[in-house]
């Protein structure tokens, strides 16, 4: 399971989901801006409040981080 955490003004964050539906990966995009819940999951998972964040199966990857995207994914780089 992937969870992308976003906010609507990131340019990252549409680079990070752009990437994944390139490479035919389901995602769930979790709005911060609109979920108080998301926003503390994102802050329990990575220690932040910075976005994006990528929680691949309980491996979490700060940013548009592509090799450690690919990494996590399984996919090759």
């Amino acid at each position: 399971m992937v969870t992308v955490y976003t906010t609507p003004t990131c340019p990252h964050c549409r680079s990070v989901k752009h990437y994944l539906k390139e490479r035919r990966i389901p995602f769930t995009e979790v709005d911060v801006t609109k979920s108080e819940a998301g926003l503390k999951a994102l802050q329990r998972k990575s220690g932040q409040t910075g976005v994006p964040v990528v929680d691949v199966n309980g491996t979490v990857v700060i940013g548009f981080n592509r090799p450690r995207l690919d990494r996590a994914l399984g996919v090759p780089s």
